[in-house]
């Protein structure tokens, strides 16, 4: 098929979504009997990967969901009217790898998928290929063809009763239905980090802006010298990983270590490495395969609770739903630490617990009730590990001592460490409070400056961390004193008196200098701000909108409501500035977040997955347009527009 060749839909993206809706195409035609549908998708850096998972990233960049997680196939947990179309997990992927005893994108991919197991988490490059190969299975099934399209879309143009994607070299591709299906959008550059470039470029220093790690260059730092680095999120575990190959120290065991602590031998070639971000501390770790994790069953956060709120579109998230989230939190840590340490607790907490109506009682309860230093925490602490006071030089030695100390203890012992308890129980939680986000009930002023402001990103810190083994490496960084956190509230300056990079924190008073700066901060998918030019054209020409709240502004485009039913050929479209419906157009997933809580999450066996689900809503719409163009009969047909 060339370009030339008419086709039945434009898919903007070639990642997971982009292959999910390909796949949920071909189920369609496959069930239906019926006529090949032609399919364009278009990405700017590898169809059937996308950015994310591309296949020759380096190796030390890891998936932060385990194996057994991760599939492209929807089963019966994900509610969909589409037919069933059953494929191989990641897993299941894997041992076919090793049954056939290779596979054309390298002897590596043997090699991984040979050691992989469901608790495992697997190198991205190796879920690339695991993607492509789904696509790849697709097409050869007949159901779709497919035109391969490695450019930037740049812009939607009417053509007469369809649909042009213009690409950035000025070719125009032409369908009914167009789905914009990007992944992990990035955002464009803002006024500091253009400075900061500028800066770089006048004193000849080294910057790596924000972005993803793989179209970035973090090796071959200058060793003994001093690198600052901005990010402790995931982006900064993939990095640790690829300078630890680059440096070429041992990583070893701790000899009976009871934790499964490792010990960094450095090669000498290490830079000493001077972290920091706006928390300060790292990313919690995700629980360590194999081990038995603390089940979470709310007490006051029940389903009858959560389902109340449903019904409302007035809800304050701080007033009324964080109080009851924080007793939930403050409750599994006290529970797990009096079975851990009965001693570091006085009292009996419940009563006091069950009648706080403020996060601030909340935290009241435990400052009562937990005796022990060692163990003493607060709700606050989740994103403020100083609760915002300073903290002296020493007292943040000791905080970082117990940071390495609760992961090490939360790595071996998930089931009874305190610290391990508030981790999975955010982890429950945070997909209940996203639904809420996604029907609306929340009020704009509440959605901004609670859920958006800060929940989302505590909960992503606390659940959404990076694999074990990653943690433990980095805290054996930490404790060999090749890294080290410069504490809370980072700043970064450009000291043009002495032409370095400048780092410190108010809140422990360090300073660092430095001429190499890495920016490991995702710069993410707040459309608003998006470098996407085809999202920038849509937004600028008023053909999309920010989805809005009460007038305030989410972080994300607004697309219509998704109804089950066959007969409703519409869902997940683009609203424009004027409120208007365009219905050949489909927004799935990152761009449209807000209106599809946890489509920007991977699908997983046996669990509902929004992304999958959405997937199959475009391809009813992309299946049922080409069948209206091909002058077949459809019932319900009328109802669908193909007109801007």
């Amino acid at each position: 098929m060339t370009a030339a060749d008419h086709l039945d839909a434009v898919i903007v993206g070639g990642g997971p979504r982009g292959v999910a809706t390909a796949l949920r195409t071909a189920a369609r035609v496959t069930s239906a009997g019926t006529s090949p549908v032609r399919l364009a998708i278009i990405d700017a850096l590898a169809v059937g990967s996308g950015a994310t998972w591309l296949i020759d990233q380096p190796a030390q960049y890891l998936n932060n969901t385990q194996a057994d997680a991760t599939t492209v196939h929807p089963d019966d947990s994900t509610p969909m009217t589409g037919p069933d179309a059953p494929g191989p997990d990641l897993v299941d992927w894997a041992r076919r790898i090793r049954a056939d005893g290779g596979h054309p994108a390298g002897e590596w991919v043997l090699e991984e998928a040979a050691e992989l197991t469901g608790a495992d988490f697997p190198t991205r490059r190796l879920q690339g290929v695991y993607f492509r190969d789904q696509l790849d299975a697709a097409i050869a099934g007949g159901a779709i063809e497919v035109l391969e399209v490695v450019a930037r879309a740049v812009d939607l143009a009417p053509a007469g009763e369809e649909t042009a994607v213009v690409l950035e070299d000025g070719r125009r591709l032409v369908a009914p239905t167009v789905v914009l299906a990007q992944g992990m959008v990035q955002s464009e550059r803002g006024g500091e980090v253009t400075a900061l470039i500028e800066f770089a470029e006048r004193f000849d220093l080294r910057y790596a802006e924000p972005g993803m790690p793989a179209e970035r260059d973090y090796v071959g730092l200058p060793p003994g010298e001093t690198v600052l680095v901005r990010g402790l999120g995931a982006n900064f575990f993939d990095v640790i990983g690829q300078l630890v190959a680059d440096w070429g120290g041992a990583v070893e065991p701790v000899p009976g270590d009871p934790h499964g602590r490792l010990r960094y031998r450095p090669s000498g070639r290490e830079p000493q490495l001077v972290v920091g971000s706006r928390r300060g501390v790292p990313y919690r770790s995700k629980p360590e395969g194999g081990r038995s994790v603390r089940p979470f069953s709310p007490a006051w956060a029940s389903d009858d609770w959560f389902s109340a709120f449903e019904q409302r579109t007035d809800v304050d998230f701080g007033a009324e739903v964080w109080p009851v989230l924080a007793r939930e939190f403050a409750r599994v840590y006290l529970e797990a630490l009096t079975e851990r340490e009965p001693a570091a607790i006085r009292g009996d907490w419940l009563p006091a617990l069950d009648a706080a109506e403020t996060a601030e009682q909340v935290d009241a309860v435990l400052d009562a009730s937990i005796t022990a230093p060692r163990w003493r925490w607060t709700l606050e602490e989740l994103h403020r590990p100083t609760r915002g006071e300073p903290v002296s030089p020493q007292a943040w030695d000791g905080m970082v001592r117990r940071l390495i100390a609760d992961e090490l203890g939360s790595l071996s012992d998930p089931w009874h460490h305190p610290r391990a308890a508030v981790n999975g129980a955010m982890g429950a939680l945070r997909r209940r409070v996203g639904r809420l986000t996604g029907l609306g009930v929340f009020t704009g002023r509440s959605l901004a400056r609670d859920v958006l402001g800060w929940f989302d990103g505590d909960s992503l810190a606390l659940a959404s961390g990076p694999p074990a083994d990653r943690v433990r490496l980095f805290l054996a960084l930490l404790e060999a004193g090749v890294v080290s956190l410069l504490g809370p509230e980072m700043v970064i300056e450009a000291d043009a008196s002495a032409g370095r990079f400048r780092a410190a924190s108010p809140i422990t008073g360090g300073v660092v200098t430095a001429s190499v700066l890495l920016e490991t901060r995702m710069s993410k998918g707040r459309i608003p701000q998006t470098d996407d030019p085809l999202l920038r054209a849509l937004l600028d020409s008023g053909r999309a909108r920010i989805h809005t709240v009460d007038g305030v502004q989410t972080h994300s485009l607004e697309a219509t409501r998704a109804e089950l039913g066959e007969e409703v050929l519409a869902g997940h479209n683009l609203i424009a500035e004027d409120g208007t419906v365009d219905e050949s157009v489909v927004v799935l997933g990152i761009p449209a977040a807000s209106t599809q809580p946890g489509s920007a999450i991977g699908a997983t066996p046996g669990v509902p997955s929004p992304l999958l689900a959405g997937a199959d809503v475009a391809a009813k719409q992309i299946v049922a347009r080409a069948r209206h163009r091909a002058g077949a009969q459809f019932p319900g047909l009328s109802s669908l527009s193909l007109q801007h």
